[in-house]
């Protein structure tokens, strides 16, 4: 008796429209974590990158930091002005590595690798997010460094598991937020010098016009109005409250900000992508 039903022939899978998303987005993440796991390959190949981002840090929390500390220009809550810097160096330093990593991106297109790339049955998302993830393992490289002078020098960190990790995640997320803004720069100027030059021109003050070195509070007012919508304001927030003072009140606030930006900086960097090589 015929049940209406139609028999699938053996062999032959039917795939509802859940399970076809779940295939794309799976074969997305595969791609995404090729190409980061391709541009981590270069950093092992050339370690002393590592050793020379690693002086900026240094330079800022043992001549600048305790220099600072020993002048009371401002109140940062009962804590020691090392300890409230110290994440606020940690995002410097993320910023500084992720916001020059679109001049590889340039490097790329001169050297006809960027050609290739373009050419691979890989959707653009995936090449921007890779690249991206990748600005965000060599921020973990640069958080280790930070660490490491932090409990050389005595700094006073929450060095509890659970903070350490959070402060980890915010780092990779906040290396990968200004990673696809680099690469945005990158298919705008297409030469290494003009690259350079603007991104010297944001990393500045994007710097400090954030909480990473002073409070908000003794901001002038336009200064503020800047800080809240600087997303590395955001990242030092979070890092402050984790590392620092453990008060994690507003990380909805700061995490969200982050990914919204995050977000926004992917799609339109994912759209200007191929226009690198134009």
């Amino acid at each position: 008796m015929n049940s209406g039903r139609c028999a699938v022939p053996a062999g032959v899978s039917v795939e509802g429209p859940a399970s076809a998303a779940g295939g794309v987005i799976q074969r997305t993440l595969t791609d995404v974590l090729a190409i980061a796991e391709m541009e981590v390959r270069k950093l092992r190949h050339d370690p002393t990158e590592l050793l020379t981002r690693a002086v900026q840090p240094v330079l800022w929390l043992l001549i600048f930091g305790q220099a600072f500390s020993r002048v009371r220009a401002f109140d940062t809550g009962g804590v020691a002005y090392q300890a409230f810097m110290t994440p606020g160096i940690l995002s410097q330093s993320v910023m500084f590595i992720a916001i020059f990593f679109g001049i590889s991106i340039i490097w790329e297109k001169d050297m006809g690798v960027l050609q290739k790339f373009l050419a691979m049955p890989i959707p653009r998302v995936a090449l921007v997010l890779g690249k991206a993830l990748a600005a965000g393992v060599r921020a973990l490289s640069q958080a280790a460094i930070v660490f490491l002078l932090a409990a050389l020098i005595g700094v006073p960190l929450r060095w509890h598991p659970v903070d350490l990790l959070s402060a980890a995640g915010v780092a990779i997320l906040g290396a990968v937020t200004f990673a696809t803004l680099s690469m945005i720069i990158a298919a705008l100027v297409k030469t290494r010098e003009r690259f350079m030059g603007i991104g010297q021109l944001l990393t500045m003050p994007l710097f400090f016009a954030s909480n990473a070195l002073y409070p908000v509070s003794i901001m002038p007012d336009w200064l503020r109005v800047v800080a809240a919508v600087n997303p590395l304001s955001y990242m030092v927030d979070f890092l402050r409250g984790a590392l620092v003072t453990g008060q994690l009140a507003n990380w909805p606030l700061d995490v969200g900000v982050l990914l919204a930006a995050c977000v926004a900086f992917t799609i339109i960097a994912t759209y200007l992508y191929p226009q690198v090589v134009a």
